[in-house]
């Protein structure tokens, strides 16, 4: 899969510590509709585990996750 993958909505997060880039995306997923994917894009290391661990358990699918020089992009698709 290719860097470029399609979006409904987009969140820029960078600079922000856990929880906060989460919980961003999460308020941003309760207002798209099923199906529909969000990107986001943060700063904070741990978020990779975070957003892992929420994709899981929320029922949502992460479709796919770059990292670049501490820039971590996450592409969900709202369940």
């Amino acid at each position: 899969m290719s860097d470029v993958v399609e979006c409904d909505a987009e969140i820029d997060a960078r600079g922000l510590n856990c929880p906060l880039p989460l919980l961003k995306a999460k308020m941003e997923l309760n207002r798209l509709v099923s199906g529909a994917v969000l990107k986001v894009v943060a700063t904070d290391a741990g978020s990779q585990r975070d957003f892992r661990t929420f994709a899981k358990l929320a029922g949502h699918t992460l479709l796919h996750e770059t990292v670049d020089a501490g820039v971590y992009t996450y592409w969900l698709k709202k369940a």
